[in-house]
This record gives structure tokens, C-alpha cells and sequence, in this order.
């Protein structure tokens, strides 16, 4: 296992955090429902979290923590603004905007321990299982509440 490697693999996935941090920023800022911003609360706390557990990991095995987001994030949420502006801050809009920001998630944690396995410890391992288990759940619910809307729509 190359340390260099597990480094940026890890660094990587603090991106996506970061991502995702900035991006329910985003969410909460651009609904006026009070349930929305409270969900979207409890979805930033994940990704400080992971975050914040992926950080302490950089920096045990000696590596400078990786800052700001991805290029892909900051057009992902440029997005959102303008799709929240056409559509009057619809929301099913922003559910569909954040379900799409969080099958990104998972598809980074997923690349990481499918692809990244000799990169990776098995601690590691086990630490990103976790999170990507976090992320799957407000997946799920991000998902439920869109779906709840066609539903009855």
C-alpha cells in the first residue's frame, strides 16, 4: 500500500464532502420550507462528519488534508441556483437537484472501495463503508420525500 496513493484517495473523497457540504448550504438557502432546511441541516452533518473523520486520517499518515471543492461541485450547485430561480424555488426541483448530488456521493465512495482496495487499508476500508452507508441513507430519504411528490401529484 502506497501511502501517496491513500492519501489521495482519501483527499478525493473529502472534496465530495466538501461538495456536499456547500451544496446543502445551497439547498437550505434556496427553500423556504421549514422541514427542507432542517433535512438539509441534518445532511451537512454527515458530510462535516465524514469530513472531518477522513481529515484526521490525511493527517495521520502524514498528508496535508485536500480544501475547496471540485470544479464538477461548484457547477453542480451553480445549477441548482439557476434551476431554483426558473422553477420559483420548487420542491421537487431541489429534491431532484440533491438526489442527483448524492448518487455523485455514492459513486465516489463506491469507485473508492471497488476500485481503490490496494490504495486503501482495511481500517480505511471499513471507516469509508460507513460514511458511504451515512450517504446512502440521506439518499434514501431525499429520494422518498421526491418520490412522496410524484406520487400524489
Amino acid at each position: 500500500m502506497n501511502t501517496e496513493q491513500s492519501i489521495d484517495v482519501l483527499n478525493a473523497l473529502i472534496v465530495i464532502n466538501n461538495d456536499r457540504i456547500e451544496g446543502y448550504m445551497t439547498a437550505t438557502k434556496e427553500t423556504e420550507e421549514s422541514d427542507l432546511k432542517t433535512l438539509f441541516a441534518q445532511f451537512e452533518y454527515t458530510s462535516q462528519k465524514c469530513k472531518a473523520e477522513l481529515v484526521k486520517e490525511v493527517q495521520r499518515l502524514g498528508g496535508e488534508p485536500a480544501e475547496g471543492t471540485k470544479t464538477t461541485g461548484k457547477i453542480y450547485r451553480a445549477w441548482m441556483d439557476i434551476k431554483a430561480t426558473l422553477t420559483g424555488h420548487d420542491r421537487k426541483a431541489i429534491l431532484n437537484s440533491c438526489e442527483y448530488g448524492e448518487d455523485v456521493a455514492i459513486e465516489a465512495y463506491e469507485d473508492a472501495l471497488n476500485n481503490e482496495t490496494e490504495n486503501i487499508s482495511t481500517e480505511q476500508q471499513t471507516m469509508l463503508r460507513s460514511q458511504l452507508e451515512s450517504i446512502r441513507a440521506d439518499h434514501d430519504k431525499v429520494k422518498g420525500l421526491r418520490d412522496m411528490l410524484i406520487e400524489h401529484a
